[in-house]
């Protein structure tokens, strides 16, 4: 949206999300990872059966917090009803019986597009962009082009909240220069995960 010289009117307002808006800045989320990307993410160099997509999860993703079997099973139920994974078949055991996924055509453009499309620029952002890195170094895909699109979208925000700093009066500026430090924070990091990525890539892999 176009700023009308420095003024900023609560049209503009709304463009930034409500956490950057003037006011009691709001308590910051953490962004949750999705799961459910996460799990088609690992499938597509292979079909897993659950217990597999949970100790892959856990290794790449989970060190601090593992993944429930609970939230497994629930996730793959989802994904099988949209025809984003597929059963491909069923051994017999002591206990339940054991499904072993694979990821369908849409699973795959599914996890292309969530890949491709940057996150809303926010603070406490890097959890996430770490997921979607190792997921993109893991399936053979583009970490570098992801990382520049992120950087692109932050940057956009920056130039967006700065314009916005300018016409606002010292409670807008405080809220604004707030946001921009987070997200200076996020830069500096998606630099330096350019900058390892290589040395990322050879370490996940082995």
């Amino acid at each position: 949206m176009p700023i009308r010289g420095t003024e900023v009117t609560d049209v503009d307002r709304m463009a930034i999300p409500k956490m950057y808006t003037r006011g009691v800045y709001a308590q910051c989320i953490v962004t949750v990872m999705s799961i459910g990307h996460t799990l088609l993410g690992l499938l597509e160099s292979g079909p897993r059966h659950g217990y597999d997509l949970k100790r892959t999860f856990d290794t790449h993703f989970g060190q601090d917090r593992p993944l429930h079997y609970g939230q497994v099973y629930s996730t793959m139920s989802r994904l099988l009803k949209n025809g984003l994974v597929e059963v491909e078949g069923i051994e017999p055991g002591g206990g339940p019986e054991r499904k072993r996924y694979a990821i369908t055509d849409a699973g795959v453009t599914d996890v292309e597009g969530w890949l491709a499309t940057p996150e809303k620029p926010e603070p406490y952002l890097q959890s996430l962009l770490y997921t979607k890195v190792v997921l993109a170094l893991l399936t053979g895909r583009d970490a570098d082009t992801l990382l520049d699109t992120q950087r692109s979208e932050h940057l956009r925000l920056m130039r967006e909240l700065t314009r916005r700093k300018s016409g606002g009066d010292l409670a807008d500026q405080l809220v604004c220069d707030h946001a921009l430090f987070h997200l200076e924070a996020d830069l500096r990091w998606l630099e330096l995960a350019a900058a390892r990525l290589d040395r990322l890539a050879s370490e996940i892999r082995a």
